[in-house]
């Protein structure tokens, strides 16, 4: 057996989780008895539960457990920034690749017309909203990649919008960014609350196993041990995502990125009133380390970024002060006169990147599959993937999963200490390029 020295940890005070607009409609249970499945999957993530929902589909007669380290929504699945996107983003200054692009529009497309379907047979309040997205630059020198993304839009046939000075002021109530580009086929909405939507619609052939860590495991012969049970199977699937390579899997392929995020407590009457006229929105930079900002349907300010190389895959609490600071000086560029508005949640969590920014999606070993590495659009991505990887452990073919097998080769990473070296230096950097639009 293999002993797990890394687990998941809360890495802060988790706002998503905290704020879940519902009481969560099943019990929390844990593995207490030695149990022998036909499926066992790690990780209650997007991909986790896609995989296990389709599976339960395919195979509604198969044994299948979902084991994980939290609760749902506690992981990396509920810390993002809450968005679902719908769309490519390629802020290369290359020529876009059409019909690669297309390929993943309507793959992410699929993804939220199938969660749109669980949260409305559901009947949970997720704050699902047809938002759309803003691209956006503070500074002149950005607007090339807001460009370079308006290329693949109109390569692939989708509408946008460019917004600049007063118009765009008067959609976010700031005038702090120069110009943007607004795509309206984005959805926001609380990411915890989505994942626990997403797990109640499991049926009955599929067992949650929660606060359940795995301690030790065996790949070959799919056994996996956790504090008060051992677990076995006749298939194993790997939905750990930064946490694949402690399962001895997946060696030099993922770069995992911790980055942070605050939450502001609701803006009161008075507070709110700068935003007349403005209805809820979201915003990514044109620079990938710049600041994603949300407004919040529950009047709350969403602020995320700073990223740092943590290969131990935890925070800690100076790192996530540091971070507090830095957002509370993004908030206030942004909106000076929320001066007195402090946030109530900080909390750090994993972007699990690939090199060159393609997932792990595979059959490891015989009856051992692994899916990870959403390079940060795991709502989706891991929607989709989760999907597709239940249809290739049961042998459904199709021209969609034949793509996604193509295009599942993350490139050679470099062992540590180089692949920590490098990834700092890289961060250091490109956090100095993003400059304004931190």
């Amino acid at each position: 057996m293999q002993p797990i020295k890394n687990l998941p940890a809360r890495d802060g005070q988790l706002g998503w989780f905290e704020s879940v607009p519902f009481q969560r409609p099943m019990p929390v249970r844990q593995a207490e008895q030695n149990e022998h499945f036909d499926i066992i999957i790690i990780g209650a993530g997007f991909s986790g539960l896609a995989t296990a929902g389709r599976l339960a589909e395919l195979r509604p007669e198969a044994r299948i457990a979902v084991i994980d380290a939290l609760e749902v929504g506690q992981g990396t699945s509920g810390r993002n920034a809450g968005f679902i996107i719908d769309l490519p983003h390629n802020l290369d200054a290359t020529e876009p690749d059409v019909e690669l692009n297309t390929r993943v529009r309507d793959l992410n497309c699929f993804a939220i017309q199938r969660l749109k379907r669980i949260q409305e047979q559901q009947g949970l309040d997720v704050c699902w909203h047809a938002a759309g997205k803003y691209l956006a630059a503070h500074e002149e020198k950005h607007f090339a990649n807001l460009n370079a993304f308006v290329n693949t839009l109109e390569a692939i046939g989708e509408q946008y919008e460019i917004l600049d000075g007063e118009a765009l002021a008067t959609r976010l109530g700031t005038h702090y960014y120069q110009r943007a580009v607004y795509t309206p086929g984005n959805i926001l909405m609380n990411p915890a609350a989505l994942a626990i939507s997403v797990a109640s619609a499991l049926p009955d052939n599929v067992t949650l196993l929660e606060n359940t860590p795995v301690r030790e495991v065996d790949l070959s012969n799919k056994v996996v041990q956790t504090p008060k049970a051992r677990l076995s199977a006749d298939t194993l699937v790997l939905a750990t995502n930064s946490f694949t390579e402690k399962f001895g899997v997946c060696r030099n392929q993922l770069v995992p990125v911790f980055t942070y995020a605050s939450l502001t407590r609701p803006l009161d009457d008075s507070e709110i009133s700068q935003f007349d006229g403005v209805t809820p929105w979201g915003l990514t930079s044109a620079h990938p380390a710049g600041t994603t900002v949300r407004l919040t349907p529950d009047k709350r300010v969403f602020i995320r970024n700073t990223l740092n190389f943590q290969p131990a895959l935890r925070s800690s609490q100076a790192l996530l002060d540091k971070a507090r600071d830095q957002h509370r000086k993004s908030l206030l560029a942004r909106f000076p006169r929320l001066a007195n508005v402090l946030f109530e949640y900080t909390w750090g969590g994993m972007i699990c990147m690939t090199m060159n920014h393609e997932p792990v999606f595979k059959e490891q070993a015989p009856g051992l599959y692994v899916v990870a590495a959403m390079n940060g659009v795991g709502v989706a991505k891991g929607t989709y993937l989760g999907h597709y990887m239940a249809e290739l452990i049961c042998g459904k073919q199709s021209p969609e999963l034949d793509f996604i097998l193509q295009h599942s080769a993350p490139s050679w990473v470099p062992p540590d200490p180089v692949r920590s070296m490098g990834a700092r230096i890289r961060l250091a950097v490109e956090a100095r390029r993003a400059r304004g639009e931190v």
